[in-house]
């Protein structure tokens, strides 16, 4: 929207007319004074109308807009008229500054930065050649500074660059633009600097995009239970683990990892499982989380806990899922779940053969029994330290455990899932629900381990072994 007095009466009256409530607005000139955020509660064909008359008045921005703001550190003599050329250059080019910025530092040379308004990409390349004849040339990612710079188009700028590392479509560009939003206001709401964790949610979309293709290279091992059960461990770089169980001739997979890796899982369990593509799918869930659940529609049958299973419906139904229900984790969730393309599942594939106990009383509570080839397990639910519907399964025959995140084994990760680990839960504020809680439940899976040498497998790390004695 332009920049002037009556500018959201403008809007307000469009809604108003057509009858629609607004139910949110964000607005901030400081970081972005052409944004104006609304969330409005209409009919299908009341907000079509809106469109229309929106687009009428100029408020809906064009897709194809690519304008962005650079920043660039001009290394200047410290001398009189310095800076003049420089600005001659800018106008020459026809930039706008949008941000300027320099103090002298008792050397011979400034450091000039200015954020410069783009709306032709090929025209910086033939400006920076051009600045470099007049003075040495540095161009900053505004992303690694405490500061917006790009103060008129913030969050345009900061979400074409989060699409551009994970390839997303418009229609997801739109959807995450609002999350972003969201997550600014949150935090300014709380009084919190938002910069410092938009800097952590664009290395986690680094981190993402890094290990997408060729680059994908999780760590698998092969772990032998008896003569005719075996565990493949597959450890993707980010997200959760996949196990996969081999039975008396049938397969389960735990977990399923991350949406967005999905082509390169598919190519792994391919390898591992030649029938794949004619087999029947089944996946037990250990908990509702993005990085556990982001390949269930890849299933035919999903198992899960009762909770788990209405967390699952819920997304499905366009309801917020368990981590959603908090509003301080809210934007952050979505915005992950953009990132990953994350998809609901189908409910009528998810299964719950175990006891629904509403009110937890002990950190851990055995809801009933599942039977998987030579494998017979107890199945325990957890209270919620880290989600609600965690499970636990372990079978007291063979000594094996599988703890989801409740208890992963933090020693056991590989180099890229630590450096992950380090940013994850800014998309979530905290990974677990409760973190005393979840102390507790991790106490609750030891003590309830019986004497003899276990293999523990979390969710995340490699396998832990683990000796109970006497």
């Amino acid at each position: 929207m332009p920049d002037h007095i009556g500018a959201f009466l403008k809007a307000s009256r469009c809604f108003s007319a057509l009858d629609i409530n607004i139910t949110r607005v964000s607005y901030n000139k400081a970081v972005d004074s052409h944004t104006l955020f609304i969330d409005a509660e209409g009919t299908e064909e009341q907000l079509k109308k809106a469109d229309i008359e929106l687009e009428k008045i100029g408020y809906l921005q064009s897709n194809k807009d690519r304008a962005s703001i650079v920043l660039i550190e001009f290394c200047l003599k410290d001398v009189p008229g310095s800076v003049t050329d420089v600005l001659m250059l800018i106008s020459e080019f026809d930039f706008n500054i949008s941000y300027i910025s320099s103090q002298e530092n008792g050397t011979d040379y400034q450091l000039f930065k200015m954020g410069l308004y783009v709306d032709d990409s090929e025209k910086i390349s033939d400006f920076l050649e051009a600045a470099e004849k007049l003075c040495k040339v540095r161009v900053i990612d505004y992303n690694t500074s405490e500061k917006v710079y790009d103060n008129s188009i913030f969050y345009n700028t900061y979400v074409m660059g989060l699409s551009q590392k994970m390839g997303l479509s418009e229609e997801l560009k739109r959807e995450l633009l609002v999350h972003v939003n969201l997550a600014m206001q949150t935090l300014d709401e709380q009084g919190l600097s938002p910069y410092r964790t938009f800097d952590s949610i664009s290395k986690v979309a680094d981190l993402l995009s890094a290990y997408q293709g060729k680059n994908f290279m999780p760590r698998i091992s092969e772990h032998k239970i008896t003569d005719n059960t075996e565990i493949t461990l597959i450890e993707p770089p980010c997200g959760s683990n996949i196990i996969i169980i081999k039975s008396c001739g049938e397969v389960l997979f735990i977990d399923s990892g991350y949406a967005c890796y999905g082509s390169e899982m598919l190519e792994i369990f391919k390898k591992i499982l030649p029938e794949f593509d004619s087999m029947k799918k089944t996946v037990l869930v250990t908990h509702a989380d993005v990085d556990h659940c982001g390949l269930l529609p890849m299933f035919d049958e999903i198992i899960a806990s009762h909770k788990t299973a209405v967390c699952l419906a819920n997304e499905y139904e366009g309801k917020n899922g368990y981590r959603e229900e908090n509003p301080l984790h809210k934007p952050y969730i979505n915005i992950c779940k953009t990132l990953t393309y994350y998809q609901p599942t189908d409910p009528d594939k998810i299964k719950v053969p175990w006891n629904n106990i509403e009110n937890l009383t002990e950190p851990l509570v055995q809801i009933g029994f599942f039977d998987f080839g030579e494998l017979h397990f107890e199945v325990y639910e957890g209270k919620g330290g880290h989600l609600p519907g965690e499970i636990v399964m372990i079978d007291y025959t063979n000594h094996v455990a599988f703890t989801g995140d409740i208890y992963i084994n933090v020693h056991g990760l590989t180099a890229q899932q630590a450096e992950y680990n380090q940013y994850a839960p800014i998309l979530m504020t905290s990974v677990d629900t409760d973190p005393k809680l979840c102390a507790e439940e991790r106490k609750a899976v030891m003590q309830r381990l019986g004497v003899g040498d276990w293999r523990i497998f979390g969710s995340h790390g490699f396998k832990k072994d683990y000796s109970v004695n006497i």
